[in-house]
């Protein structure tokens, strides 16, 4: 989408992940400064509009909530088209969120070839305040995102706040940065 003539610069932003990993819970703590203890599991994929200025440049983010069952990854290649920077997302406490990022980069791999476009793609650990019952280190998130060839990786908490402004201003500079 880019720039249009009033300086606004629109992104569209899908965040991808297992079912349980927090991808709503972060959506509405951005949105809202809020925490929910539980959603409804998200049928799907929902949408979300965040108007935010960042160094001085007026952003228009379109968050693609999406649904984490294998039975939406259909609807995956269509919520890719046209997006500008991405989430992908796994739950620090659950070794095999994090194992299925394979699965979710793959899927995604082929819906940006089939697009012929490059997305930036930005990682986030979330629940730190579970801190304790992490069962991922943070080396495992780091190594994944260099082999991987992603823009970075971040680990959040939607409950305490820690670093979730952090993190969507981070993949927001990305994508004004890749804006030719």
């Amino acid at each position: 989408m880019g720039k249009n003539s009033t300086s606004i610069y629109q992104f569209k932003l899908p965040i991808f992940g297992d079912a349980g990993v927090g991808k709503t819970t972060l959506t509405h703590r951005f949105l809202h400064g809020i925490f929910k203890q539980s959603y409804h599991g998200t049928i799907g994929v929902d949408f979300f509009l965040k108007k935010l200025e960042i160094d001085g440049k007026k952003v228009s983010l379109q968050i693609w909530d999406f649904a984490g069952e294998e039975k939406f990854r259909f609807l995956v290649p269509g919520i890719i088209n046209g997006a500008n920077g991405t989430i992908f997302i796994f739950d620090i406490t659950r070794y095999v969120t994090f194992e299925n990022l394979t699965n979710w980069l793959s899927v995604f791999n082929k819906a940006t070839e089939t697009h012929n476009q490059k997305v930036p793609i930005l990682l986030v650990g979330s629940k730190t305040d579970l801190e304790g019952l992490r069962t991922v280190p943070s080396e495992e998130g780091k190594k994944f995102v260099k082999e991987n060839n992603l823009v970075g990786y971040i680990e959040c908490s939607s409950k305490s706040g820690e670093n979730v402004e952090e993190l969507f201003k981070a993949i927001t500079k990305i994508m004004i940065s890749n804006i030719k």
